[in-house]
């Protein structure tokens, strides 16, 4: 953890109960749009956008989801893509997951995981880097919290999530209806009420939608699709 990026966190978000997790604390931004403001010449310069600071609605009813049906992530492997603040990661642990990584492009989000994890007792290991050219390894199930806010993440993110469940890992996303969201490709296990900062979302409550992935279109066998483009 960088000690720079970690100060960074303590100084700008304070250590606070999630709205709709309140079993759980994380560094939270007061103020959404000044935070935002301030990081916003660094992103220019390839310093993304404070995620971190916020407990966004996908993460939240993810979050949620996992403390009510622990037997999801219990005892398996678990993978939190695009972890932010690192919240689903954290709710993970606390529900039973055996081993749990958490991976980000942002250093202040790595730190704002450790800082976070270590405030709830949770050992969560932060990855920094993108791994969505990859694939998600030795992970029994994925976890992405609000990832289908562009149409570049969509994509990237998708084919990413469908290399995980064709390995076998059992996928559960949170999202709270944003337009680039494939619902074709999933199935909704539940929805939620959940409260997000006006400033952000422009409402105060959002509906949210845990789904989960349906299993990939099985390829037909190598010859019968060289016939077919024969």
């Amino acid at each position: 953890m960088s000690e720079t990026s970690a100060a960074f966190v303590r100084l700008h978000a304070r250590l606070a109960p999630v709205p709709f997790v309140p079993e759980i604390r994380l560094h939270q931004a007061d103020d959404a749009i000044g935070l935002w403001e301030l990081t916003e010449g660094e992103y220019r310069s390839e310093q993304p956008p404070p995620f971190w600071a916020f407990a966004w609605a996908g993460g939240q009813a993810l979050a949620r989801y996992l403390l009510d049906h622990p037997e999801v992530v219990a005892g398996r492997r678990v993978l939190d893509l695009a972890a932010g603040s690192g919240l689903v990661a954290i709710a993970a642990v606390r529900a039973g997951a055996a081993e749990v990584r958490a991976v980000e492009v942002d250093p202040r989000a790595v730190s704002a995981i450790g800082l976070n994890a270590a405030a709830n007792s949770a050992v969560v290991e932060a990855t920094l880097g993108d791994i969505l050219d990859g694939d998600p390894g030795a992970a029994e199930v994925v976890l992405a919290g609000d990832v289908f806010y562009s149409g570049e993440m969509a994509n990237r993110v998708l084919r990413f999530l469908l290399r995980g469940a064709r390995a076998g890992a059992r996928v559960l996303v949170g999202d709270p209806d944003r337009a680039y969201l494939p619902r074709d490709r999933f199935h909704p296990l539940r929805a939620y009420d959940v409260p997000v900062p006006e400033t952000l979302e422009s409402v105060t409550v959002k509906r949210t939608t845990v789904w989960e992935l349906k299993p990939p279109r099985a390829q037909p066998p190598r010859a019968d699709r060289d016939r077919s483009t024969a």
